[in-house]
């Protein structure tokens, strides 16, 4: 069950108190938020959702977070609800939790975190005519397609040329005069020479209201460059896939010790949903760097050394390895910069 799931299912049960005439509230919340448990805290997610409630349902935090409690412990997927605090909901899920989501990125590939979220919506999207705010626009518009909608571009005046050739920015955007919310803090030098994916990267990268650092600095091959790392982590990830199928195994999602890496990949979701609301393309490549630095110290321990025999550890370590590789093709490909297979 992934954090966006757990989230719709808690949302499930306030509804069904709600209709039931357990909870007594005029207006039932649009969303749930849940998160990994703070001090105190126990289990795989927590959420103050029943806090939120009380006022409204003229009960105390308690007791509608017993009332909650008793609801989610009959629900599938979820093994343990404990309330601490004043009122928290600290909820653990049943065990394979961690493989169910690998198999659910390797099932949905690329595209897992796309979601219907926004379907049917069109939104207009408006940037000042600067290459920093037109590469933005592309990746937010790519962000929020995503997630279901129809992102309609527009700017003032038409892209440069090698902004299109180079950088991909959409030749077709629509002319038209006006404010531009979408408005960066500009590049501050011509970004095309560093090529479309070191380029979009130095552009995107950094939070919109952060001054970007256009150098060669992104073209070079060293962990100190955050698009080399999570370009190296994915081509990693292909070849230990490649290798395996050469020593006659593959991909079986099991349990393997690694949460950090299980965390990363199950907030994606929610990090494509905050991109789209947020216009914020910074925060995916903030989590794909996430997601490379928790797969870095898995991959040593993928393949079998020496004489070693391929075991059910060494399937589970490699289907968490494509799964993350899966993640950051994905993700990159949404920030528009290519995932290569080979680094």
């Amino acid at each position: 069950m992934t954090p966006v799931e757990l989230s719709r299912t808690v949302l499930h049960a306030v509804r069904r108190a709600v209709d039931e005439g357990e909870l007594a509230v005029a207006v039932v919340p649009e969303r749930v938020v849940v998160a990994p448990p703070g001090p105190g805290g126990c289990g795989d997610y927590a959420t103050n959702v029943a806090l939120q409630l009380a006022r409204p349902a003229g009960q105390p935090a308690p007791a509608v977070a017993e009332l909650l409690r008793t609801r989610l412990l009959r629900t599938d997927g979820i093994s343990d609800v404990v309330v601490t605090g004043p009122g928290f909901l600290n909820i653990s899920l049943a065990g394979g939790a961690d493989a169910r989501l690998v198999r659910d990125i390797l099932r949905a590939g690329p595209r897992y975190g796309h979601s219907d979220a926004l379907a049917g919506q069109t939104i207009e999207l408006h940037a000042a005519s600067e290459v920093r705010a037109l590469v933005l626009m592309d990746s937010v518009a790519r962000v929020l397609r995503s997630q279901g909608a129809r992102p309609q571009l527009h700017c003032t005046r038409p892209p440069e040329g090698a902004w299109v050739r180079v950088l991909g920015v959409p030749e077709d955007i629509r002319v038209r005069p006006g404010t531009a919310p979408l408005r960066p803090v500009p590049a501050p030098a011509d970004p095309t020479p560093l090529g479309r994916d070191a380029a979009r990267w130095a552009l995107l990268h950094p939070a919109p209201h952060d001054r970007p650092r256009i150098g060669d600095e992104h073209l070079v091959q060293r962990e100190s460059n955050p698009l080399f790392r999570v370009r190296y982590a994915h081509a990693r990830s292909r070849a230990v896939v490649r290798n395996a199928a050469d020593l006659g195994f593959g991909p079986e999602p099991g349990p393997v010790n690694a949460s950090a890496l299980h965390q990363a990949l199950a907030d994606h979701p929610r990090v494509l949903a905050a991109t789209a609301a947020h216009r914020a393309p910074d925060r995916l490549a903030r989590h794909l760097v996430a997601v490379a630095d928790a797969l870095a110290p898995l991959l040593p321990s993928v393949l079998p050394l020496g004489d070693e025999k391929p075991s059910a550890a060494h399937r589970a370590r490699l289907a968490l390895a494509e799964a993350a590789g899966t993640v950051l093709a994905g993700g990159l490909t949404l920030l528009g910069i290519d995932a290569p297979e080979h680094l």
